[in-house]
């Protein structure tokens, strides 16, 4: 599927100095053919619409795991949908800590950070090999004034992450660890689910450090969290893959009635 991304262009610069930029002028793509298409910006577009947009996207970066995307005070020139692979964001705090913000899959658009002050307040690693396509952002301004598809689009886009950071706040501040944990869970299940994978079997990409950060949580919380699951047969853990048993006991957890759900059992 991917072969053909094996040539990497001698004509393009490479935009952020961590990534082999990948030369998509000798050979066809187009966000019309993409497997990820319904996730990412261009949603409601003409074909016109699609094809001016797919003309921005003149570039793509591939990133090994655990390499830098960008870093934090980098300046905004691009927003990066993610083509495979996931990435982690983290902020660093004024103790020098780095704080997981957000997990990002294919069809996310990353770099939305940057928009409000043009420089990126967090830093972005990949948790795999990765491979993101670049949208220039003044370009992308630019079109989205011809097109109101686009502009909504973004302006979803936006949204979206404000609703995400809002319902992540809401969980720090009232759920308990084993309801942060299945809130978790059930987020990547519904986002697998997105993009045609099973809702009940997954790998988890990011550490069981990661997911503590994310969480707001200590490392052995998230353990004993997690043995927890496993005794109620809620959920199994074979390393980092997931299989979730009872769908319902877990939805359940998350909204507050875990002693309900163990009594049940």
């Amino acid at each position: 599927m991917h072969s053909s991304l094996n040539v990497v262009s001698e004509k393009v610069s490479q935009p952020i100095g961590l990534a082999c930029p990948v030369d998509l002028l000798s050979y066809k793509t187009a966000c019309n053919d993409c497997r990820v298409r319904a996730l990412c910006l261009p949603t409601g577009l003409s074909r016109q619409g699609n094809d001016r947009f797919s003309e921005l996207i003149s570039q793509r970066i591939r990133i090994n795991k655990g390499g830098g995307l960008y870093q934090a005070s980098d300046p905004l020139e691009f927003l990066y949908a993610v083509r495979f692979g996931s990435f982690k964001t983290c902020f660093t705090n004024v103790e020098g800590q780095g704080l997981v913000t957000n997990f990002w899959m294919p069809g996310d658009i990353m770099g939305c950070d940057a928009i409000s002050t043009n420089r990126h307040v967090c830093c972005a690693f990949a948790l795999e090999d990765s491979e993101v396509c670049l949208i220039p952002y003044k370009r992308l301004e630019t079109l989205a004034h011809e097109f109101p598809f686009l502009q909504q689009s973004l302006n979803r886009l936006l949204s979206s992450e404000i609703v995400r950071d809002h319902k992540r706040l809401l969980m720090m501040c009232n759920f308990s660890a084993e309801e942060r944990l299945a809130s978790f869970l059930l987020g990547l299940s519904k986002r697998y689910a997105e993009r045609g994978f099973s809702a009940h079997g997954f790998v988890l990409r990011m550490s069981r450090d990661d997911i503590a950060s994310y969480l707001g949580l200590r490392l052995e919380t998230i353990c004993r969290s997690i043995a927890h699951l496993r005794q109620l047969e809620i959920v199994t853990f074979g390393g980092r893959t997931v299989e979730i048993l009872n769908m319902p006991a877990l939805k359940a957890l998350e909204h507050g009635y875990g002693h309900h759900c163990a009594a049940s059992m």
